[in-house]
């Protein structure tokens, strides 16, 4: 795979984050075309590589690095350290300004180079009665 753009967070880096709280994903030029019609969108999914992460083998964690919480398999976790080091957030999106989005709730590092985005469509992506441990609940 090769990345098509990469994140402007501020998480991780010496800059700041932005106060907003809103990142900034910046395609490759050569890539900007395809987010013509984006802007129709309120959502969007980034696929993202994990580009600090370095998977040791183990697969078991402490949720959220909290020794409190059980330990638990990484497949059942959110979890960096995985063996492919691979994320999937779902990003709200704030405007576009050529080849760059601005968008909040993006939960990755400075740097981290993008692998794709797509539209959140609800019809696909919307899921109904989900169940979560209780480690995992809203905090």
């Amino acid at each position: 795979m090769r990345p098509i753009g990469v994140v402007h967070s501020g998480q991780g880096a010496e800059e700041s984050q932005d106060p907003e709280g809103l990142a900034r994903i910046e395609l490759l030029p050569e890539y900007a075309e395809g987010l013509d019609g984006v802007e129709e969108f309120s959502h969007l999914v980034v696929i993202y590589h994990l580009h600090r992460s370095r998977w040791s083998g183990v697969l078991k964690v402490y949720p959220r690095g909290n020794p409190q919480l059980p330990l638990t398999g990484v497949f059942a976790t959110r979890s960096p350290v995985r063996p492919n080091p691979i994320a999937i957030t779902a990003v709200r999106l704030v405007r576009r300004e050529g080849n760059v989005l601005f968008v909040q709730g993006l939960d990755a590092l400075d740097g981290s180079p993008v692998l794709d985005i797509k539209p959140l469509v609800p019809r696909h992506d919307l899921v109904q009665d989900v169940r979560v441990p209780a480690w995992a609940g809203e905090q």
